[in-house]
């Protein structure tokens, strides 16, 4: 019994302790659901301050936004207004001003209209008056002009003829005597030294023991060499020294050099022989540049196209009429500038014609023409200017001198080629004699080279082997021989010799 009475009291205990937990569980979240709310309503009411100020000032910046807009929109108002009110007042202006001009326009009208009435009056009057003269004198306008010009020729024909006379001698002898000094000032200015070219060349040896190596066993050494640079070597008894004889001043030059060469190397022989003159070759090519570079160098032009100055350099071989082509051409250029500057010409344009005017002269054996008109063809294609052009081509009067540094460059010209001993005919005849020789072999076929030599006395003609058989060698030396006959005029006798060579080269390796 006691038993089911601590059943029963623990029961209740426990259902009365469930009843108090809920109740107090539920008091507990009773508490806190109002301290949620509470904060929820705290922020609602924080947001609403938030947005209420932000409105406020959101309203504040409109209005201010608006008042500014409204300011700006009265104050261009304003301006056009202002703008309206000048253009309406310049506007009145033009009209005012346009209505004069054309009240000035008709006033103008009437005074031409006038004017022209008052012409035709004066004319009408005047041709009145001539019919009247013409009537009581019984002349008419030609005759009477001419009548009073044939009166005034009459009585003044001797006084105006003496008066021209005086003023034609004064003229000229004024001028003759300009001329005289302004041509001795441009002389004295150029003084060039003034050398004929030789047709030999010296060259010294260190022994005359080395003249037996130059002319190698049974003469195949000398021979080799005159073959290859067109020359004659003259091994004679003059002690320590060998000639060598060509009117070509760069074969003479290549020989030179080809021998010095050889004479220091020490071994002579064919194939040595020809690399020593392929080494001179290339070293003449060098001078010839070296030589134009000097010469446009001197005459202070630094501007042309470097393949003109080779062609310029190549005139230091050239010769005319024993005169050293590219010193006169320097000469020339110096005289044509200094002439010019007295005269009013153009000194550049004078002095570029003057050191380019014999340029023709440097391929002149090569293409056919007079050396102006290859040289023409020459600055054409190197883009030279038209007036160098025009003042070049005519200083031998092949061409119309068409401007004044024509006519200098024509003067510069023949002032270098007139000084004392600058030229020699006779030796320019000959050179013209021996390049005439060597022309006529060359324009056969098959020929490969040939060189005049013996003073002109023989001509060596080399032929192609593989074109030319033995028999065709002695039908062309006998060809070439009357060819020579009937077209050169010549003193003596000139040998032929055609020479026909096959050489075979093996290496053994």
């Amino acid at each position: 019994m006691e038993l089911f009475i601590l059943l029963i009291v623990s029961v209740l205990t426990l259902s009365i302790g469930s009843v108090l937990g809920y109740f107090a569980r539920q008091s507990i979240a009773r508490k806190q659901a109002d301290t949620i709310e509470t904060l929820l309503q705290k922020k609602i009411a924080e947001a609403k301050k938030t947005s209420e100020e932000l409105l406020s000032k959101s309203q504040e910046e409109a209005t201010h936004i608006l008042t500014t807009a409204k300011r700006d929109v009265e104050s261009q108002r304003r301006e056009l207004f202002g703008a309206e009110k000048t253009l309406y007042k310049r506007e009145s202006l033009l009209n005012e001003k346009l209505s004069e001009f054309e009240l000035k326009e008709k006033d103008f009208s009437k005074k031409l209209d006038k004017l022209k009435e008052i012409k035709a009056t004066l004319e009408t009057l005047r041709q009145e008056a001539v019919d009247n003269l013409e009537r009581v004198s019984k002349l008419s306008k030609a005759d009477a002009k001419k009548e009073l010009l044939s009166n005034l020729e009459t009585d003044y024909k001797k006084e105006l003829l003496e008066r021209m006379m005086k003023l034609d001698l004064e003229g000229n002898e004024k001028y003759e005597k300009k001329a005289k000094d302004i041509l001795a000032m441009a002389i004295q200015k150029c003084a060039l030294s003034q050398a004929q070219e030789l047709t030999t060349t010296n060259v010294s040896l260190p022994s005359d023991e080395v003249k037996g190596k130059i002319i190698g066993k049974e003469g195949r050494n000398i021979k080799t060499l005159e073959k290859l640079t067109g020359v004659e070597i003259i091994v004679d008894e003059t002690p320590e020294s060998v000639v060598i004889s060509g009117f070509d001043p760069i074969r003479r030059q290549i020989a030179k050099i080809a021998l010095e060469k050889l004479i220091h190397d020490g071994r002579i022989q064919p194939a040595r022989i020809e690399e020593m003159v392929e080494k001179a070759e290339a070293e003449i090519s060098v001078q010839v540049k070296d030589a134009g570079e000097r010469a446009v160098y001197d005459v202070g032009i630094l501007d042309f196209n470097p393949k003109l100055v080779q062609l310029l350099g190549r005139l230091r071989f050239r010769t005319s009429y024993g005169q050293n082509v590219l010193l006169h051409s320097i000469e020339v250029s110096h005289l044509a500038a200094a002439i010019a500057s007295e005269i009013g010409a153009d000194p550049k344009i004078a002095q570029r014609a003057g050191i380019l005017h014999d340029i023709g002269k440097a391929v002149d054996h090569q293409i056919q023409g007079s050396h102006v008109d290859i040289g023409i063809k020459i600055l054409e294609k190197f883009k030279v200017e038209k007036e160098v052009i025009d003042a070049m081509k005519a200083h031998h009067e092949e061409y119309p001198a068409e401007t004044l540094e024509a006519i200098v460059v024509g003067a510069a010209d023949q002032i270098s080629g007139a000084r004392p001993g600058a030229r020699k005919d006779t030796l320019e005849n000959y050179l013209k004699r021996l390049e005439d020789l060597e022309g006529i072999a060359l324009g056969v076929s098959g020929v490969e080279k040939a060189y005049a030599i013996q003073a002109g006395r023989e001509l060596r003609v080399f032929v192609r082997p593989n074109e030319i058989d033995d028999y065709g060698a002695k039908k062309m030396a006998k060809e070439i021989a009357g060819r020579v006959q009937e077209e050169l005029k010549y003193p003596g006798e000139i040998k032929v010799i055609v020479i026909r060579e096959n050489r075979v080269v093996e290496y053994a390796r």
